[in-house]
């Protein structure tokens, strides 16, 4: 009987686990239909991220509750998505400027590029820790130095990113539900980073 009890942890343990991964990638779904409005991006994801902390939690949530925090997130959020949109305008302005040949080009290109993976990066673990009410911009600039302070986590988000791309370049549907998982990676960095 006392054998019995750790394999059907175990199982319980898998069970949750791929439940979550399941819940992650329907909630890809969300965040990308969310998003279609161009600007609601962070919204978007701040909802999906507190989804998954919910769900994280045992706590009850689903469809709504996600409607709910997308409304809450948006009304202040959607000037983050534009600020967010004109620093991709500036970063393709700069690998412009370096495909034309310009002195300097090259590595302005380099540092817009560099500097627009930070900020989507530092974007992310904000909406990973958003609840309604909070502020985006001191959320943002506690983000930007948590970016800054723990290389690893934001690698991993990076990394993150890069599947997305990935997925995007070998089978563009497959990058929708992998939203979700970038979400997912935002959450667990910070929950990492928060019991440390």
């Amino acid at each position: 009987m006392a054998v019995a009890r750790p394999k059907a942890r175990k199982e319980s343990m898998f069970g949750e686990r791929f439940g979550l991964f399941a819940e992650s990638l329907l909630t890809g779904v969300w965040i990308a239909v969310a998003s279609l409005g161009v600007v609601t991006y962070p919204a978007a994801f701040a909802a999906g991220a507190r989804h998954l902390r919910r769900r994280a939690a045992h706590e009850a949530g689903g469809w709504r509750e996600f409607v709910a925090d997308f409304r809450a997130g948006v009304r202040r959020g959607w000037a983050v998505g534009l600020a967010g949109w004109a620093a991709a305008a500036a970063v393709w302005v700069d690998v412009q400027a370096a495909r034309s040949g310009l002195p300097g080009g090259t590595f302005a290109g380099a540092v817009g590029l560099f500097a627009l993976i930070g900020l989507a990066v530092a974007l992310l673990r904000a909406t990973a820790v958003w609840a309604p009410g909070d502020s985006w911009r001191a959320l943002l600039a506690e983000a930007v130095r948590r970016t800054v302070l723990d290389p690893a986590g934001s690698f991993l988000i990076v990394a993150g990113l890069a599947v997305v791309a990935l997925s995007a370049g070998f089978v563009a549907p497959l990058a929708v539900p992998v939203l979700g998982a970038v979400a997912a990676a935002a959450v667990a960095v910070e929950a990492r980073r928060q019991h440390r």
